[in-house]
């Protein structure tokens, strides 16, 4: 157990680092930021698994070595437990009192086998498990226990330990997560592919076509805020499919109200709003952009880019420009203040929504096929010089407004359409460990509320009758024992009519003295 305690501190100690430095698996590109930042840090950090510390080698190797401490422990320990549940309890001692509680419960006129069956039935009445052993000269002995539910307990806590441990190693090995900004409107659904999530992570015992097949579709979403910002309502109108099962639905998504899907659980995580921009080139050809863009406040002031790479395209051939492609890269600001700064919102609901945009024109480097996020308007081709901004091409739309740009081309901003961030999950290892916690804390509970104890009683027949002792012993320390004993003992003379009561008094039994607990335990071991 020992080792056991010094491998869960260990453990602890290794996951600290996936606390505090970015995991690939949950945001590669905040590792690359890490990486830029750090970089000759990084290099050892990278090569020692630190930035995906859960899927390392050394993090699987102190799992493993716990989960085999634990199974070492609690083996032993169960078939200890089942035989000493199967074994009687032990024979009464030979001086009671040498024990920390006995008492003379009193002269019965009973016959000592009549008094046995007699005190016998009280104990099980106390669901003490009871065993009768008939001596010489008639001398009954009973002997009883109690408690054994607390070993029961601690057992049942450290199995729950090792059903935790399964479960989470289980839905670390076959889960799988993906994490998707859905617009709304039809045209803006999506299946669940890999090539379709903005990030996902998948179990090293998954394959891609290990995932469900459904789609997701958003329709109406409504928040409502307070006037100090402070949201009050999230709640979108989601219809789902599934093709593979002709199956399909809709579902009111809430923050604590997930769609439950076969495979697959769909979270609410956050919101904001896609500007709809209509671009006119040259030609006269109109294209239309719905660009998510991303809160940077509590006021849901919003980043993000549209970008227009098919722009100015040659007529005849399709071929894109190679330098007039344009982007529009800004901030939305729901409600424009009517002092201060007009690019930071002054609430996060559309009262007087304004887009402050600026222009570029030139070479996106969409080609190239390096990555690249879509919320910005791509820094390479800015570096490089192959992308230009307009100067002073600066401007803020209202809904409706219109933008000329030098060369004639125009840019209307038609309005927005709201986003939901979501996530979907699948944990199977979940009810492994939801059933473990439970067993977990029904262990702790056991363990702590459940004391053993044990008792004896001596029926010695005499002339017309019997003599009856009885002696007790607390096997953890246990404060409620003194009450118990009195109680038990007050109850065998009751259920025997001895002529003579015990009394208790300062909580000694009157006819014996107590002794100490660790005078009598030095006795107990004698």
């Amino acid at each position: 157990m020992r080792t056991a305690l010094m491998l869960l501190f260990l453990l602890a100690v290794a996951a600290a680092p996936g606390s505090v430095l970015p995991q690939r698996n949950l945001g590669i590109e905040k590792v690359d930021a890490y990486r830029r930042a750090n970089p000759e840090l990084s290099v050892w950090l990278d090569r020692f698994g630190f930035f995906d510390v859960y899927a390392s080698p050394w993090f699987a190797a102190i799992y493993l070595l716990l989960l085999t401490s634990l199974v070492g422990c609690v083996l032993p320990r169960l078939r200890e437990h089942v035989q000493a549940i199967r074994r009687k309890p032990p024979v009464a001692p030979r001086h009671f009192a040498r024990l920390p509680w006995h008492a003379e419960v009193g002269v019965s006129p009973s016959p000592a086998e009549e008094a046995g069956v007699r005190v016998r039935r009280v104990l099980r009445s106390r669901r003490y498990r009871v065993a009768v052993r008939t001596g010489a000269g008639g001398e009954v002995s009973i002997a009883a226990e109690k408690g054994y539910l607390k070993e029961t307990g601690n057992l049942l806590f450290h199995f729950a330990v090792l059903a935790v441990l399964a479960g989470v190693a289980f839905g670390y090995g076959w889960g799988w997560y993906g994490n998707r900004i859905l617009v709304a409107g039809p045209d803006t659904g999506f299946c669940t592919g890999l090539q379709q999530f903005d990030e996902y992570g998948l179990g090293p015992r998954l394959q891609p076509e290990d995932l469900p097949g459904f789609c997701l579709e958003l329709g109406r979403f409504e928040a409502q805020f307070l006037d100090n910002g402070q949201p009050t309502v999230f709640q979108g109108d989601l219809t789902w499919t599934a093709p593979l099962q002709g199956r399909s639905g809709r579902h009111r998504l809430e923050v604590n109200a997930p769609l439950r899907l076969d495979g697959a659980n769909v979270y609410l995580l956050g919101h904001g709003y896609a500007p709809i921009l209509r671009y006119t080139d040259r030609q006269g050809r109109a294209q239309t952009s719905v660009s998510p863009f991303l809160p940077i406040d509590a006021m849901v002031t919003s980043e993000g880019a549209a970008l227009f790479p098919d722009a100015n395209a040659d007529i005849r051939t399709g071929a894109r420009s190679t330098d007039a492609q344009v982007a529009f890269g800004g901030v939305y600001v729901p409600t424009v203040p009517t002092t201060g700064p007009p690019a930071l919102s002054a609430h996060p609901a559309e009262r007087a929504p304004g887009l402050l945009l600026t222009a570029y024109r030139g070479n996106l480097g969409l080609e190239t096929g390096v990555p690249q996020s879509v919320y910005e308007v791509p820094r390479r081709a800015i570096d490089s010089k192959r992308l230009a901004q307009l100067p002073g091409a600066a401007k803020m739309l209202r809904p409706g407004e219109r933008w000329t740009l030098d060369d004639g081309t125009t840019l209307e901003f038609l309005g927005t359409r709201r986003w939901i961030a979501i996530t979907i999950r699948h944990d199977p290892g979940e009810p492994i460990v939801l059933a473990a916690i439970i067993m977990l804390m029904a262990g702790l509970v056991a363990t702590l509320a459940v004391r053993r104890r044990r008792v004896w009683i001596r029926v010695t027949p005499t002339t017309g009758g019997c003599t009856i002792t009885a002696a007790g012993l607390p096997r953890s320390e246990y404060a409620g024992f003194a009450d118990e004993f009195t109680s038990l003992v007050a109850a065998a003379g009751a259920a025997t009519d001895t002529a003579t009561a015990p009394q208790s008094v300062d909580g000694e039994a009157a006819t014996g003295g107590v002794e100490p607990v660790s005078a009598a335990a030095d006795n107990v071991r004698s």
